[in-house]
This record gives C-alpha cells, sequence and structure tokens, in this order.
C-alpha cells in the first residue's frame, strides 16, 4: 500500500499535468516544485536538475500535444507513465556554458560528477556551428551523445522561378519509390531479411529464466539485431534522399495516410519496414541543407478540375 501511494504523490508532483493556477502553464508550475520533490524523494537529489526541468519540458509538451489538436485537427496519443528502466536518455540544455555540467572539447565529453570520458568522434563538428544541448542515450551496444547544432548561415530555398529540375516521387511496397520520370528504387526489405534470425534468439530467450544474467545477454542480442535493421534503415533513406537531392530542384511527394494504411494487418509489416515517414523526414532535413523544395500532396499528385 505504501509503494502504491508513493507512485501516486511521484505522478502527482513530477508527472501529472496541474491545471488549478490560472493561466501559468503547467511545466513552469512543476519546476517550481522539484526542490519539494527533493525532500520527499531524497533520491532525486543525485538527478542533474537541468535533467528533471528537461524532462517536465518534454513532458508537458507531450500533453499539450494530447490536448490540444493541431492545425489539421490532429492530436496525439496520452502519454503514459514508464518505468525506470524504460528511460534510457537524458538531456542538458546547455553545452561549454560557464555553469553546464556538459562540456565538450573535440575528443572527451567532461561532465561533473562523472569527470572526463573519452569518446570516439562520429564526425567532426564543423567551424561556425554552435552546440546547443546534448543528449545521453544509452543503446543495445553502448552509450552515445547526440549535440544539437546551431548554425546561421542555412541556405536560403531556391526562388521557385529559377527551379529547372522536378520529380514526382511515389512510394510503394513492391518499389520503394518511384519517380514520374520512370526511376525505380527497389525495397531492401530489411527486417524481412531479418526475421528468421531475430524469431530464432526470439526463443532462446522464452527459455531463460526472466531477470537472470543469461536472459539480459539473450534481451541484448535481439536489441542488437533491431538496432542492427534500424541503421541499414536510415543508411537507406539518407543514400536515397541525397541521390534525389542532387539531381531535382523540387521534389513532390506523395501525401499518404501512413497509419491508416498500416491498420491492414496484411500489410502492416511490410509497411512499417519501409518506413515512408521516416524516409519523408529524412528527406526534407537533406532538402534544407541544399535550398531544395519538398512539397508533398501537390504536383503531380494534386487533384485536377475535371
Amino acid at each position: 500500500m505504501n509503494r502504491t501511494r508513493c507512485q501516486i504523490d511521484r505522478c502527482s508532483l513530477i508527472s501529472c499535468p496541474i491545471g488549478e493556477i490560472p493561466g501559468q502553464p503547467n511545466y513552469h508550475y512543476q519546476s517550481a516544485q522539484l526542490k519539494q520533490t527533493k525532500k520527499l524523494f531524497p533520491e532525486y537529489k543525485e538527478i542533474y536538475f537541468e535533467v528533471q526541468q528537461n524532462n517536465l519540458r518534454r513532458l508537458d509538451k507531450s500533453w499539450q500535444r494530447w490536448l490540444i489538436p493541431d492545425k489539421t485537427g490532429k492530436r496525439f496519443g496520452r502519454p503514459r507513465f514508464k518505468k525506470s528502466g524504460k528511460l534510457r536518455s537524458l538531456s542538458f540544455s546547455r553545452v561549454n556554458h560557464p555553469k553546464a555540467a556538459v562540456k565538450f572539447d573535440g575528443k572527451h565529453i567532461i561532465i561533473s560528477r562523472f569527470g572526463s570520458i573519452s569518446v570516439i568522434v562520429h564526425r567532426p563538428i564543423p567551424d561556425g556551428f554552435t552546440i546547443k544541448t546534448a543528449t545521453i542515450t544509452k543503446k543495445a551496444d553502448g552509450y552515445y551523445v547526440s549535440f544539437s547544432l546551431e548554425d546561421k548561415s542555412v541556405p536560403s530555398l531556391i526562388p521557385t522561378d529559377n527551379i529547372k529540375t522536378a520529380v514526382g516521387v511515389d512510394v510503394g511496397l513492391k518499389e520503394f519509390l518511384t519517380t514520374n520520370t520512370g526511376e525505380t528504387v527497389s525495397v531492401p526489405n530489411f527486417y524481412r531479411k531479418a526475421q528468421s534470425n531475430l524469431a530464432r534468439k526470439q526463443r532462446k530467450v522464452s527459455r531463460k529464466k526472466i531477470g537472470s544474467n543469461n536472459w539480459k545477454k539473450a534481451q541484448n542480442t535481439i536489441a542488437r539485431l533491431h538496432q542492427k535493421v534500424a541503421r541499414q534503415r536510415e543508411n537507406f533513406h539518407y543514400k536515397t534522399a541525397h541521390k534525389l537531392v542532387k539531381k531535382y530542384d523540387l521534389i513532390a511527394v506523395e501525401d499518404l495516410n501512413i497509419r491508416g494504411l498500416a491498420r491492414n494487418t496484411k500489410l502492416s509489416k511490410s509497411i512499417y519496414d519501409v518506413a515512408w515517414g521516416e524516409f519523408i523526414i529524412k528527406l526534407n532535413a537533406v532538402a534544407v541543407k541544399r535550398g531544395i523544395h519538398v512539397s508533398r500532396g501537390e504536383w503531380p499528385f494534386a487533384p485536377t478540375s475535371s
């Protein structure tokens, strides 16, 4: 009974939205209550205050997205309570600031409570970019640090009068995409190819005692396999996006209701495997860096009057 009451108190103090103060956002009220939370739960003193503030900010955004629909009338799902083992990331809102808890010198991550940690830099920080935030994430093969950078020299979009080449892209399951010029890109089916191996490893997990060291090792093996599939898909998406952006000044993508299509039980696994939505997000990100136009639902997919 005490444990249940403790969970309810935690939820009311740091997780649930507070609407009792009129005209004041939930985040600001909860942020002011963090000191009181640390008195009730001493273990929260070991967590960076900055991290707790960021978690509250992210939680507040989730509640607002559920309560308030966007311009199209769409609302996101209701936030759900997560166990401590499911939280695999923590974010810091300042880096290389005199009062920041995280600093980066190019080769080491310096955290005030953990000291200097050597890191493998996947790509150097470009000149002129400013590091704004840092997110530490635990994945199947180790810990990763992701920086969000600010660059004020982002190129502007190409003027519509200067657009010389344009293409319409239609996505599908037989072919990943087909352009109006007849070019096609085949579906790689990364998850389908790894499915038999994944099923075999999941059978091994089912024979282990839940919570044992062998069970944890088997679970990590499955997580690594899922991670490999996700990275293969991500690499394929970026390569395809770069090929399109290099060739065309305007890319029109078919506007699909992917969530609605995925409700078809016979096609859902294939739809999630190709991940059209993730591809379009990456295509937009790559196009912005080059000043290329990307439109959804417009030419050649816009309905024409008869």
